[in-house]
């Protein structure tokens, strides 16, 4: 086991993978494979946990509670029935509208037109009562919170967390829709399974990639990657307050059924939360203390307050769900083992 597994781990995809583990605040393994330190990975779901601090920071603020109804700040989003559903409901994945037009492909065709993809969410029909069941919401997530920050804050969600979070922590390599001027420095999604290539396809185009999507659109590199939860785990480095990282982790759901995603999770206010025993995201060795978010098993990070311990995953190939999973589960697993203590 050992360094040696994870390096093997970490590039077992093929194609492109950067690697970033930091124990304390020391980089003790960093590779990269078929990119340079400066390649940006299109990171999936890894997006949640900005958008959400951007809505906690505003909480923290006095700008809106937690509990009150996006309603409140958004009047057009009470259509359906929808004028109960809190901007907790949406943070822990328990708005009951999962899919802002009712299918995922009908979310993705609209991705990239905030406009229509807004009003689609304030449109949508609940599936569910709200807060009855967690049904995790792939990319309405991002575009009812981003909403609501420029509803509240005046700022478009983008800007928001570029003058509140990238620039202040130095991620000079992180773009929430990306800027014309890294266009070259881009990862290209690959497949080679055809049930994904449609999925490769919509988010290598320049539209989707250059589009604010803030429950997916975040482009990065481990390094930043590494260098935020580094940050959140030694209390926001002054940029954000402890107690907006404490709320993002309050424990939402603990081990019930995901509608959307088909099995047990572990929930935050924001954030993914380690799942110890389970093939999840941040292994089957995760702290349940441990934080983080995974990106369609493309990506992944989390940091671990026990172990102090951070884990920074940006990779280009596309694998089937449960194949993925399996893969960063692993992936995470190795580097859990090769930083114990030895005896």
């Amino acid at each position: 086991m050992g360094w040696d597994e994870v390096a093997r781990v970490a590039t077992q995809r093929g194609h492109a993978a950067s690697l970033v583990v930091m124990k304390g605040d020391e980089i003790v393994f960093e590779q990269h494979t078929g990119a340079d330190e400066h390649a940006l990975f299109y990171s999936f779901s890894v997006s949640k946990p900005f958008t959400a601090l951007a809505v906690h920071l505003l909480a923290q603020r006095g700008a809106l509670a937690l509990d009150d109804p996006i309603a409140r700040y958004w009047p057009e989003y009470a259509q359906n029935g929808k004028y109960e559903v809190t901007v907790r409901h949406v943070l822990t994945h328990r708005n009951g509208a999962p899919y802002s037009t009712g299918t995922a492909i009908g979310d993705a065709m609209r991705m990239s037109d905030w406009r229509r993809s807004v009003d689609a969410a304030a449109s949508a029909r609940p599936r569910h009562r709200p807060g009855a069941v967690v049904a995790y919401e792939l990319l309405s997530f991002g575009f009812v919170l981003g909403e609501l920050v420029r509803r509240v804050d005046g700022r478009p969600i983008a800007r928001f967390v570029g003058e509140e979070l990238l620039v202040p922590l130095g991620l000079d390599d992180t773009f929430l829709g990306l800027a014309t001027d890294a266009w070259s420095r881009r990862v290209p999604l690959v497949t080679g399974h055809p049930v994904e290539h449609m999925r490769a396809a919509a988010f290598n185009h320049r539209s989707v990639r250059e589009a604010v999507i803030p429950a997916a659109g975040i482009q990065t590199t481990a390094r930043d990657l590494a260098t935020f939860y580094r940050a959140l785990l030694r209390g926001g480095d002054g940029v954000i307050p402890r107690e907006v990282i404490t709320a993002a982790r309050d424990v939402s759901s603990d081990g019930d059924r995901d509608r959307v995603i088909g099995h047990t999770m572990r929930w935050g206010t924001g954030f993914q939360l380690g799942f110890p025993g389970q093939v999840r995201p941040m292994g089957t060795g995760a702290s349940a203390l441990a934080f983080g978010h995974n990106g369609s098993a493309v990506c992944n990070v989390w940091a671990d307050p026990e172990r102090d311990l951070v884990f920074a995953w940006a990779n280009n190939v596309i694998l089937p769900r449960r194949a993925g999973l399996e893969h960063i589960s692993r992936l995470s697993d190795a580097v859990i083992d090769a930083t114990a203590p030895t005896s």
